[in-house]
């Protein structure tokens, strides 16, 4: 431990200032600058270098770039829909997960589009919690409740809350969607505006 810590300290920032510093003061009493007080010299100059060294900066921890977090999405997202092909649904109810998934393929499919979600943050956080979380939550409870609705029948059926959960969901999603061409739209007009400036001069 001691050893490492010595090792880290030759090669820092404050040694290497220090050392060139040093080696300044060295030059001083080769050249007869520093007179009889050479060490006293060399090692002011030492310990001043290693002052003014700028302090050690810890590496930021390497998170996945977009791009990999987009990847470990479609994989989840991939697994999201094999659960779904087993789960048994009111044709209603299907139809809109089919939607809900099918927009949601659309934002993952791999190109441009997707390009574009992954430098969105905040639109790749929305899919990644309703492809981890929103839908596969919504599912499960329907599953869980209808059965518990078998045993007592007279409930409110839980396929209208359901319904209603792929509703707000595939709304959210096309919000997403909008600000996503939006952002092409601005993307083209600022270039147009570009172009137009460029010509006038």
């Amino acid at each position: 431990m001691a050893t490492n810590r010595l090792v880290g300290y030759l090669e820092s920032r404050k040694n290497l200032t220090g050392g060139a510093c040093g080696l300044a003061g060295l030059v001083l009493t080769f050249t007869g600058v520093a007179g009889p007080y050479w060490p006293v010299v060399v090692a002011g100059l030492y310990g001043a270098g290693a002052l003014l060294a700028p302090p050690e900066r810890p590496a930021p921890p390497d998170f996945p770039d977009p791009s990999a977090q987009l990847e470990e999405v479609r994989g989840d997202f991939g697994r999201l829909r094999a659960y779904l092909a087993d789960v048994e649904l009111p044709p209603a109810v299907g139809e809109r997960l089919t939607g809900l998934t099918g927009l949601l393929a659309a934002l993952l499919e791999p190109g441009w589009v997707a390009e574009v979600l992954s430098a969105d943050p905040d639109g790749l956080h929305a899919v990644s919690r309703a492809v981890r979380q929103d839908v596969p939550e919504a599912v499960d409870a329907y599953v869980r409740t209808r059965w518990w609705t078998r045993m007592t029948p007279g409930q409110e059926p839980p396929e209208r809350h359901l319904e209603r959960q792929l509703a707000l969901l595939h709304e959210e999603a096309e919000r997403l969607t909008d600000r996503l061409r939006d952002a092409e739209v601005r993307r083209q007009e600022s270039h147009t505006r570009y172009l137009e400036d460029r010509s006038e001069r």
